[in-house]
């Protein structure tokens, strides 16, 4: 017999499997069966090498197919959305200013009219280089 409890007729010992040689109560047979869950590992990792590529092609194709249907990717919806959003409170803040600033202009000529009058009337009488530009030219 070599080292391992193995015979010298095979990887699995005398007999088939192994039966009758190593020690313990299966003989030979843990090292079929240590084979036999290499085996199974090493498909196992085959499997999961295949399931990786086929997950690749997938999103390939995937983004393929989106770039042909002009679609979206969902981080440029969300910077865009975001945008949007901003764009949007920017709109209203101004939109507030507008309105406080058009308070007080209506607040204004109520405080302000007797200094508002004699300019518009200037503004109409005509005088030099109010209306016209053709005597300088």
């Amino acid at each position: 017999m070599q080292e391992g409890g193995q015979g010298s007729s095979g990887p699995f010992g005398s007999g088939p499997f192994g039966k009758g040689s190593g020690s313990g109560p299966f003989g030979g047979r843990g090292k079929f069966f240590d084979d036999l869950a290499g085996v199974a590992g090493g498909a196992f990792s085959v499997l999961s090498g295949a399931r990786a590529e086929l997950e690749a092609m997938v999103q390939a194709q995937t983004e393929a197919l989106t770039a042909r249907l002009n679609l979206v990717k969902r981080e440029e919806l969300d910077a865009a959305l975001e945008v949007a959003r901003r764009a949007r409170e920017e709109a209203e803040s101004l939109s507030a200013r507008v309105a406080a600033l058009e308070a007080r202009l209506d607040a204004m000529p109520a405080a302000s009219a007797p200094a508002a009058a004699p300019f518009e009337a200037g503004a109409g009488s005509g005088g030099e280089g109010q209306s016209g530009t053709s005597e300088g030219e």
